[in-house]
């Protein structure tokens, strides 16, 4: 039996501020205060977990340690198979241009729309997310959404490798399609869809 959560705010462990917003979107029916780490300037932690899961679970015991509010955190990545199932867990460190250090995902999709040459296109995205409280009691889901990459990249809507994944049964791309058909549909959602049923739905 899944614990129920009860209180009335919660942080969302994460500096970026597409995950937050997204989150934030998914949880306003329950009528949750979010915060995100960085508003809380809450540390990142280093992510030396092998999956999604793991990483996710670093990540919410992080927070709520340092906050003392439950915490909601989000591993979240795009694999490939055909090429070993990059970037996978270092999804956000695969779109760090080398030129600036910083995180880019055009240079990102440009990176891995080469290393795919003419390897199967087939993708998906997997999201674990974790829910801990103070006491250390976690709760953690798995979400997947399967596609394939399209090249060039399309779309100005969503963030990360969407411009260039399109998912099963669909045209568009993650990047081209509105906030509300990518909720309902991601990987994200899949796992939310699971974290409401076992933790937020009486």
């Amino acid at each position: 039996m899944s614990r129920k959560f009860d209180e009335k705010k919660l942080v969302v462990a994460s500096h970026n501020a597409g995950k937050v917003r997204e989150i934030r979107e998914l949880l306003e029916p329950y009528g949750v205060e979010v915060f995100s780490s960085k508003e809380l300037e809450l540390s990142e932690p280093v992510e030396d977990g092998e999956t999604f899961i793991a990483n996710a679970e670093i990540k919410s015991k992080s927070a709520t340690s340092e906050s003392g509010l439950v915490a909601l955190a989000d591993d979240s990545g795009l694999v490939v198979p055909s090429i070993g199932g990059i970037p996978g867990i270092h999804s956000a460190r695969y779109a760090v241009n080398p030129e600036t250090n910083e995180r880019d995902f055009s240079y990102g999709m440009a990176r891995l729309n080469n290393e795919l040459g003419d390897h199967d296109r087939g993708a998906y995205f997997a999201c674990a997310l974790s829910l801990a409280w103070p006491d250390g009691h976690v709760e953690t889901f798995e979400g997947r959404v399967h596609g394939c990459l399209t090249w060039p990249i399309r779309g100005e809507n969503g963030f990360g490798y969407d411009p260039m994944f399109i998912a099963d049964g669909y045209d568009d791309t993650f990047g081209e399609m509105e906030p509300n058909e990518k909720h309902s549909i991601s990987h994200r959602a899949d796992a939310f869809k699971k974290l409401i049923d076992a933790c937020f739905k009486s």
